[in-house]
């Protein structure tokens, strides 16, 4: 699985594709989930080595299927196309990260725990969110490094990066556990209707995400982009750094 993430974030440095900024997020919290695993801090962690593993394969599945010209959720397929797009870091990071989380953590959760009590995994759950949290902290305190501009958003407010974040993953990690329910309680059979209703929902948030109400906040966004680094591995290599 992490060879997989590692072969796109290859992938879309050799292209310089955008692409490769959520990859390297997102490779960045399946290792940690792992690493969790390995220390034995869930509960039940042999079932969180394969909801990692199913958490992980819908990112994965829907960037093959969009590079071959496939159908993918309308969701995945507005933030990959964005990426052909000069957004700001930030933008193109929690578009995948609203996607991700919105959409594919609760369907991650129902694959895993179909035909068992949903509440089971509640606790394990939450930690897979606290993780979420710290990483997107830590990336949001590493984005400096090739965002130089990114504390002009703080002119507009107090943390206004932080509401940028916040809006995509507080919120976030209480709606995926909604959605979990709904669709466990649906069974199989009858969660058609009710993904592609989700599936809308997280488009709306991904087109607010890249292009916010506010005229100063989007003003200010487009002044970050034009000072941040523009090569994607140069990116990558400077987030990676200690």
């Amino acid at each position: 699985m992490l060879r997989q993430l590692d072969i796109i974030i290859d992938t879309t440095v050799a292209t310089n594709s955008r692409m490769g900024l959520f990859a390297y997020v997102y490779r960045r919290t399946t290792a940690q989930i792992l690493k969790e695993v390995e220390l034995g801090n869930f509960e039940d962690n042999e079932r969180m080595v394969k909801f990692d593993v199913a958490f992980a394969n819908f990112y994965i599945d829907a960037y093959h299927a969009y590079s071959s010209g496939l159908q993918i959720s309308k969701s995945w397929h507005f933030a990959f196309t964005k990426t052909e797009e000069p957004l700001t870091i930030l933008q193109h990071v929690m578009l995948g990260i609203n996607t991700h989380i919105n959409l594919d953590l609760a369907l991650a959760v129902n694959a895993i725990m179909s035909g068992e009590e949903l509440l089971e995994i509640e606790r394990d759950f939450n930690r897979v969110n606290r993780i979420l949290s710290e990483i997107v902290n830590e990336m949001q305190d590493r984005l400096g490094r090739v965002s130089p501009l990114l504390f002009l958003l703080d002119m507009v407010g107090e943390n206004s990066d932080e509401k940028i974040i916040n809006f995509s993953m507080a919120k976030a990690r209480g709606v995926s556990w909604s959605n979990s329910n709904l669709l466990w309680s649906l069974g199989i059979e009858h969660q058609q209707g009710a993904i592609k209703e989700m599936d809308l929902v997280v488009l709306k948030l991904g087109e607010i995400i890249s292009s916010p109400k506010s005229k100063i906040v989007g003003f200010l966004l487009s002044v970050i982009g034009r000072f941040e680094e523009k090569n994607i591995g140069k990116v990558i290599t400077t987030l990676r750094e200690n």
